[in-house]
């Protein structure tokens, strides 16, 4: 490790910089891990960590026994604020390798969840850590939902990004039917479902259908699903919020699948 930290001013620095852009980590499918906790989740996917960078103060945050083709760099803090997304950088960023599979690896278990343009980072960053936490086997973010690689999405997370598949997809209908030819039971929540989620819901692999949360799922995409399925609502609440939702359905399957 070199003991001089490079400054913000570094041409290398600079470049790195330019992956806080979606258009930009598309391209050269990188993108930045910020925090002790998205390095270490990095780190447990191989090939995916770069190289790593911390300060001075914060090389005890960087996890030890790092592969061999891993750099650790030095930086000062304002470089490292450059890298960083934080109101207050934790010490330690990763450059790492985009780890998103694609579709058919997404649907090759029994429970999925898909979100259809879900723009909030929050709330897709906690359906992946709920869908993980619920033992599911994948989620699906498509159409015009937010890009997995946003530091808010991978906070939100909080490392189930690299615990998880996820795949990205740019027409939710199009992995709707992916999921059905697949074998999958298609369950969209809707608010007038024909279902209510303490019914019996069928056996067998099922794909949970998450719209957006400002406007639900489009009329056709809802049709599109094997059935809709509603969360009773027993108080005043007009509604609830889109990951409180998916962590109920998602449960209520993990249930169905421990009998």
């Amino acid at each position: 490790m070199n003991e001089t930290p490079l400054s913000a001013g570094n041409a290398r620095l600079k470049e790195l910089r330019k992956l806080s852009r979606r258009s930009v980590r598309t391209e050269r499918r990188l993108f930045l891990a910020d925090g002790p906790k998205a390095v270490e989740g990095a780190l447990g996917v191989p090939g995916c960590v770069v190289e790593v960078f911390t300060t001075v103060a914060g090389r005890s945050l960087v996890p030890a026994g790092l592969p061999d083709d891993v750099a650790v760099t030095l930086v000062d803090d304002r470089a490292l604020a450059g890298l960083s997304d934080s109101v207050t950088p934790a010490g330690v960023v990763a450059v790492c390798r985009f780890v998103d599979v694609d579709l058919p690896a997404a649907l090759s278990g029994g429970l999925v969840a898909i979100c259809a343009d879900v723009r909030d980072p929050g709330n897709a960053g906690t359906v992946v850590r709920t869908a993980d936490a619920a033992g599911a086997d994948a989620v699906v973010l498509a159409g015009s939902s937010v890009d997995l690689y946003n530091p808010k999405t991978l906070r939100a997370s909080v490392g189930s990004a690299f615990h998880l598949p996820v795949a990205l997809a740019p027409d939710p209908l199009d992995v709707v039917r992916a999921a059905q030819a697949a074998g999958f039971t298609v369950l969209a929540t809707a608010a007038d479902g024909e279902l209510a989620l303490h019914d019996p819901l069928p056996a067998g692999p099922t794909a949970w259908l998450f719209g957006n949360e400002a406007h639900g799922l489009p009329a056709d995409l809802a049709a599109a699903a094997d059935h809709r399925v509603s969360i009773p609502i027993h108080g005043r609440a007009e509604s609830l919020n889109l990951a409180t939702a998916a962590a109920l359905c998602l449960y209520e399957s993990a249930r169905h699948r421990a009998r």
